[in-house]
């Protein structure tokens, strides 16, 4: 007879561990990076480089400093520094992103412990920090044009959603801002940031995620779908004054927020319940700081904010335990 041993869980393993799970998101990525590089050109390609290279460096420095075990190789600090890029403009100069880089891993992320701790999203963390301390940097958008088209003097211009608030805040109407072709925004021919000027690129990797169940469906969908739901009703209400549906979709960093940051495994609810209400909630503020507030972008703070309210949310949709009676 032979032996029998007994052991602990778990006692199927997979595959798909963290670095497997990092390294889908990353490849996920990869159409909406690919679509900035080819319109905003060697910038871009630089942000990007900086921004995964720097968040690298600082976890490992971090790490060694720390007297702990150096995890870079879990690609974390890498998907970190790419959705921080994609997050910025082109334009950025390397030492801001190379700064946002050290916010995002140290004070995103390591102060609170490391990978599954932070309570927050440490890109969006950066992004947020980068936009209050130099906001002209931020909010300056290097005008799309093909790579091979590149040239030494950049021109920049407008978001969509900025050129929106101009009008509505200097002639009260929406009637007043540029005229827009929503294929453009869809496709990547409009300035902002890396990852917010394609909603095509960031949709397919979405689906990516979806396919391979790195991420479910619901918060995106929840977040997609109550943006698309208030600005409708807004529209129908006073088509002059707020812009439809579709506008808001396309436009901003709404898709990147859905699909990438909104998905998080740390810093968001566990329930298949708990994602839809935390995805309701990102598109409610999100939709009231588009409309209401100082900026014309809200999807980071949305994000944000709601990261805050993940442990009530968790709280209150915690599933009923097997065999309980109540």
């Amino acid at each position: 007879m032979k032996d029998v041993f007994v052991s602990s869980s778990p006692h199927i393993h997979s595959p798909e561990d963290i670095p497997w799970i990092m390294r889908q998101v990353v490849y996920a990525l990869m159409p909406g990076a690919l679509v900035g590089v080819y319109f905003f050109g060697l910038p871009a390609l630089s942000v990007i480089a900086v921004s995964m290279i720097s968040c690298v460096a600082v976890e490992a420095l971090w790490q060694k400093g720390m007297r702990t075990k150096v995890q870079v190789g879990d690609w974390s600090a890498a998907l970190t520094g790419l959705l921080l890029a994609m997050n910025l403009p082109a334009g950025c100069p390397w030492w801001m992103v190379a700064i946002g880089s050290a916010v995002a891993i140290v004070f995103g992320k390591q102060v609170y412990g490391g990978i599954g701790s932070n309570p927050f999203n440490p890109a969006l963390v950066a992004r947020v920090f980068l936009l209050i301390s130099f906001p002209v940097a931020m909010t300056t958008w290097p005008r799309p044009r093909p790579f091979f088209e590149q040239a030494a003097d950049a021109v920049t211009g407008a978001t969509p959603l900025g050129a929106l608030k101009t009008a509505i805040f200097e002639h009260h109407t929406i009637t007043a801002a540029p005229r827009l072709d929503l294929m453009d925004p869809f496709l990547g021919n409009i300035g902002g940031s890396l990852g917010e000027i394609s909603a095509l690129a960031i949709i397919l990797g979405g689906l990516y995620l979806i396919i391979r169940r790195i991420i479910t469906w619901h918060t995106p969908v929840a977040f997609l779908g109550t943006v698309a739901v208030f600005t409708g009703i807004l529209w129908k209400i006073n088509p002059d004054l707020y812009a439809p549906p579709a506008f808001h979709l396309v436009t901003g960093g709404l898709m990147l927020g859905a699909f990438f940051m909104a998905t998080d495994y740390v810093t968001t609810p566990i329930s298949l319940k708990g994602k839809a209400v935390f995805g309701i909630g990102c598109g409610l503020i999100t939709v009231i700081i588009r409309i209401w507030g100082g900026y014309p972008e809200g999807v980071a703070f949305s994000i944000l904010i709601m990261n805050a309210l993940v442990p009530l949310i968790n709280r209150a949709t915690q599933p009923r335990r097997f065999g309980a009676s109540t």
